[in-house]
């Protein structure tokens, strides 16, 4: 579990814990190192992190505000609403190859999701706004594992 604050760690260790250990790294820095350390079989990944301290958050500010015409204001927004993708890239770029789940809301950018698992097929989401059950199928599938 990969998120910057406590409500994904506290609903999946209350709702959907059976049969799951859960660790939590708060940034991506955190989890590069336990994927190493500890080489877990899935990894959920929440997609936007405006609560890590800005000096934690993965991606060039010098090339984002470029890429926003020089407004940083823009660039820090995207780069927090974005830090999941950031976050995914640190990780296989280290050589974690097993699943992600990107909780994120895909179903209206579902060509964008597709032109992502499209480079990454150990890539999933499931909805940030998922009940228990729904977010328990995405880690089996993701594990291969029936739920």
């Amino acid at each position: 579990m990969v998120e910057d604050g406590d409500e994904y760690i506290t609903n999946l260790t209350t709702f959907v814990a059976e049969g799951i250990d859960y660790r939590q790294a708060k940034s991506g820095g955190q989890a590069e190192r336990m994927v190493h350390a500890e080489l877990p079989d899935v990894v959920y990944l929440d997609m936007r992190f405006d609560r890590t301290p800005i000096e934690e958050l993965l991606g060039d500010m010098v090339q984002l505000t470029g890429r926003f015409n020089g407004d940083s204001g823009r660039a820090r927004r995207f780069q927090q609403d974005n830090q999941g993708l950031f976050i995914l890239r640190a990780l296989r770029d280290a050589g974690y190859r097993r699943p992600v789940i990107l909780s994120y809301d895909f179903g209206a950018e579902e060509r964008r999701f597709r032109a992502l698992s499209a480079k990454d097929p150990a890539l999933f989401y499931c909805p940030d706004y998922a009940d228990a059950k729904t977010i328990r199928r995405a880690i089996m599938r993701a594990a291969g594992v029936s739920a």
